[in-house]
């Protein structure tokens, strides 16, 4: 079941809060992708299947930088998949998703909203 929360102000990048399985997701594509993803590991092509995994992002000399939490985490072929759902990739976002690449050494899929 699918249910989109009222606004109380407009989103700023036009993003629709939207419940589903009783779970809050910040736009309508990224609540459309873990379903497809919830098929996936229900026919057993993907599995340990999280959301909203936070990945600690640390200085070079050590250090705290800060965190960045992404969308989806599963495992496909037997490798750790990192997945962020993007309508809009800031550069903040860019920047984080890079740092995550890096310092973890997983490339962050990125799946876009369909336009």
């Amino acid at each position: 079941m699918i249910a989109r929360l009222p606004l109380r102000r407009k989103q700023k990048y036009g993003a629709v809060p939207t419940i589903v399985d009783g779970m809050r997701f910040a736009s309508t594509g990224e609540a459309k992708r873990w379903g497809e993803l919830k098929l996936l590991e229900k026919a057993g092509a993907i599995s340990g299947l999280q959301r909203q995994v936070k990945f600690p992002l640390n200085a070079q000399g050590g250090g705290l930088l800060g965190h960045a939490i992404l969308d989806f985490v599963y495992v496909e072929d037997g490798k750790r998949v990192l997945e962020d759902f993007k309508g809009v990739t800031t550069a903040l976002a860019h920047w984080k998703l890079n740092h995550v690449s890096h310092q973890y050494g997983i490339d962050v899929r990125i799946v876009r909203a369909a336009r």
